[in-house]
C-alpha cells in the first residue's frame, strides 16, 4: 500500500481537490486497494469544515464529489504514516519541512513536480480570487494527478517485479498481473 497526503494551508480548496481528483483516478484504475490518499492543511483555521463551496461546485462540474470531506490539520503521525506528502506550494512545503523530522524529508515534495503540461511549480490558492481560479486549479491538479499516477504505477510495477524476484517467480508474472488489473 502506498499512502499519499496532499497538503495546502487550510485544507478547504487545493488539497481536498487534489484528494478528490486522485480518488477518481484510483477508482477508474481499480487501485483503491493499492494506494491510499488523504489531505490536510498546515493550519487548523477550518478544521472540521467542508471544502469551500466554490471548490465543491467547480469539482462537481467535472464529476468529483468533495462534499463528504472535512478539513483537518497535518498531525505528527501523518509524517510517519504517509509515504509521500505533497504540498501545493513552497510556503506549505517549508512548514512541512519545519515540523517533519529530517530523516523523513525524502517523503516531502511539491505536487506540481508531477505536472506534464504546466511550468508552474505551485498550485495557486484560489480562495481570495475570482471564480475562474477554481477551474485553473482543477486543470493544474488534474494534470499533476495524472503525472503522479504514472509515477506510482511505475513504482507498483517495480515493487511487483522485486517481489516476484524474491519469490523465485519469473520477473514477468507479477507485472503482467498488475497490468491486467488496470
Amino acid at each position: 500500500m502506498i499512502k499519499v497526503l496532499f497538503v495546502c494551508m487550510g485544507n478547504i480548496c487545493r488539497s481536498p481537490t487534489a484528494e478528490g481528483v486522485f480518488r477518481g483516478i484510483l477508482r477508474r484504475k481499480n487501485l483503491e486497494d493499492r494506494i491510499e490518499v488523504d489531505s490536510a492543511g498546515t493550519h487548523g483555521y477550518h478544521a472540521g469544515e467542508a471544502p469551500d463551496q466554490r471548490t465543491q461546485r467547480a469539482a462537481a462540474v467535472r464529476q468529483y464529489d468533495l462534499s463528504n470531506m472535512r478539513a483537518r490539520k497535518v498531525a505528527a503521525q501523518d509524517l510517519d504514516y504517509f509515504d509521500l506528502i505533497l504540498a501545493m506550494d513552497h510556503n506549505n512545503l517549508s512548514v512541512l519541512k519545519r515540523i517533519c523530522p529530517p530523516d523523513k524529508h525524502d517523503r516531502l515534495g511539491l505536487f506540481m513536480s508531477y505536472s506534464k503540461n504546466f511550468d508552474d511549480d505551485e498550485v495557486p490558492d484560489p480562495y481570495y480570487g475570482l471564480g475562474h481560479g477554481f477551474d485553473l486549479v482543477l486543470d493544474m491538479i488534474e494534470d499533476a494527478a495524472n503525472g503522479l499516477m504514472e509515477s506510482l504505477e511505475q513504482r507498483l510495477r517495480e515493487e511487483a517485479e522485486a517481489a516476484a524476484g524474491e519469490d523465485g517467480c519469473s520477473g514477468n508474472d507479477s507485472p503482467a498481473e498488475f497490468d491486467r488489473m488496470n
